[in-house]
């Protein structure tokens, strides 16, 4: 069996405004109906794990509801920190999980053959993460203010997620990164802890994160281009 933890348990205080960014409306649906939308359609995921704050539970009934997703679903609270809340949604998953997709609540591009990708690579290596190489120019500032030297962008990658691995990996990295207090930004990052190799899965479509008000438009336009809006 496989799952999807898909992480919706942020507040997006950078967005400003008082709309939650998951339910602000994108291509005639909330930011998180598409995304949900996408795993309750991958073939490959068989149930799914919404991490979310409590007070947002009947909305996220609600949705299911209105979109008639079809998969098996649990809703769990998170925790303090982003890692926190993944490991509440690792304790609920399947009791025969054997892969796990941990996902951005506020990532709706994400495409169906992406989640696929990164299940058959966490299923060959243990630990699997969406990724596209860097194209900018990348400068490093200690003090924000001067450069102090050229990064070499050809070894350099921006990860997303899906992030996909073995349960009993994730779970194992997931579990050292506690025990040393840690606070680690994405998963990929616990199994790195651990010496766990991470493959990297390139996307080829854009699969961007809402951060700021500024980023709608855009995505937006990329969920109405590939037809992912309401019906």
């Amino acid at each position: 069996m496989n799952s999807a933890i898909i992480v919706a348990a942020g507040k997006g205080a950078r967005m400003g405004g008082t709309v939650d960014k998951l339910f602000l409306q994108l291509a005639g649906c909330p930011v998180i109906a598409h995304t949900w939308r996408e795993f309750d359609a991958a073939a490959c995921i068989d149930e799914i794990t919404l991490v979310i704050r409590p007070d947002t539970e009947a909305a996220f009934r609600r949705l299911a509801h209105e979109f008639r997703f079809e998969k098996p679903y649990r809703l769990v609270p998170g925790g303090k920190e982003r890692q926190d809340s993944v490991w509440n949604g690792l304790e609920a998953v399947s009791a025969d999980a054997e892969i796990v997709a941990i996902q951005d609540g506020a990532r709706p591009c994400t495409s169906q053959s992406l989640i696929a990708m990164t299940v058959a690579a966490a299923l060959e290596v243990g630990a699997a993460v969406a990724a596209q190489p860097m194209t900018d120019t990348v400068k490093e500032s200690g003090d924000g203010k001067y450069i102090e030297r050229t990064l070499d962008r050809t070894r350099l990658y921006t990860v997303q997620t899906p992030q996909t691995f073995r349960i009993e990996i994730i779970r194992r990295a997931l579990a050292a990164v506690r025990e040393r207090g840690l606070v680690v930004t994405d998963d990929a990052a616990a199994c790195e802890l651990i010496g766990q190799p991470v493959e990297l899965v390139l996307g080829m479509e854009p699969n961007p994160k809402i951060t700021r008000p500024e980023d709608l438009p855009y995505i937006e336009m990329l969920l109405r281009e590939r037809g992912s809006i309401a019906v």
